[in-house]
C-alpha cells in the first residue's frame, strides 16, 4: 500500500472519533510521545494507560502510535540520537558518548539490567526529551485541526436539517 494513502485513512480515522477536539489532541500527544520511547514492546500499553489515566481519547492515542510507527526504517537513527542526547545530559561534565561500533559487547546484549543502566538510561532520558516537543506540537497543531472539522461538520449538518425543514 502506498505510505500517503495509508497515512491519509489513518488520519481521517482520528477525525473520525467523536470526542472533545482537547481529549483527541491529548490522545494524538500522548501517542506520538510514546511512540518516541524505546520501549519496543510497552508503547501502545503506556500510552492507552497514560491516555486513560488523563482522560484523553484512548484511540487517538493508540491509532498516533501506530502513524509513528512509518518511521520505523528510521528508528535506529532516532534511538542513536536518543542515547546521545540522554548520556550528553547524564555526564558531569557534559560530554558525547565516545563513537565505537557498539556501544556494548555482544554477551552484555542478553544482560537486561547491564542494557538498561548503560544504554537504556540515557535512550530514555533522551527520548522523553526529544518526545516532549514534538507530543506538544502535534497537541496543538492536531487540536487545530479537529476543532476546524468538527465545526465544519456542524455546519454541514445544520445546512442538511435546514434544508430538510424549509424545502424550496
Amino acid at each position: 500500500m502506498n505510505p500517503r494513502r495509508w497515512l491519509h485513512q489513518h488520519s481521517l480515522k482520528l477525525l473520525a472519533i467523536k470526542d472533545t477536539p482537547e481529549a483527541i489532541a491529548g490522545g494524538i500527544a500522548i501517542g506520538v510521545f510514546f511512540g518516541f520511547t524505546p520501549l519496543i514492546g510497552f508503547k501502545t500499553i503506556s500510552a492507552i494507560l497514560f491516555a486513560w489515566l488523563t482522560g484523553s481519547n484512548i484511540l487517538a492515542a493508540v491509532i498516533a502510535g501506530t502513524l509513528h510507527d512509518v518511521l520505523w526504517p528510521v528508528m535506529p537513527a532516532i534511538f542513536w540520537w536518543e542515547y546521545q542526547i540522554g548520556y550528553y545530559i547524564l555526564s558531569y561534565p557534559h560530554q558525547l558518548p565516545p563513537f565505537t561500533k557498539s556501544v556494548l559487547p555482544p554477551h552484555v546484549w542478553h544482560r537486561w539490567a547491564s542494557f538498561l543502566f548503560t544504554v537504556g538510561k540515557p535512550m530514555l532520558l533522551g527520548s522523553f526529551v526529544g518526545g516532549t516537543p514534538l507530543a506538544l506540537l502535534s497537541f496543538f497543531v492536531s487540536k487545530g485541526i479537529v476543532t476546524r472539522h468538527q465545526r465544519k461538520k456542524a455546519a454541514q449538518l445544520a445546512l442538511a436539517e435546514l434544508e430538510e425543514t424549509n424545502p424550496s
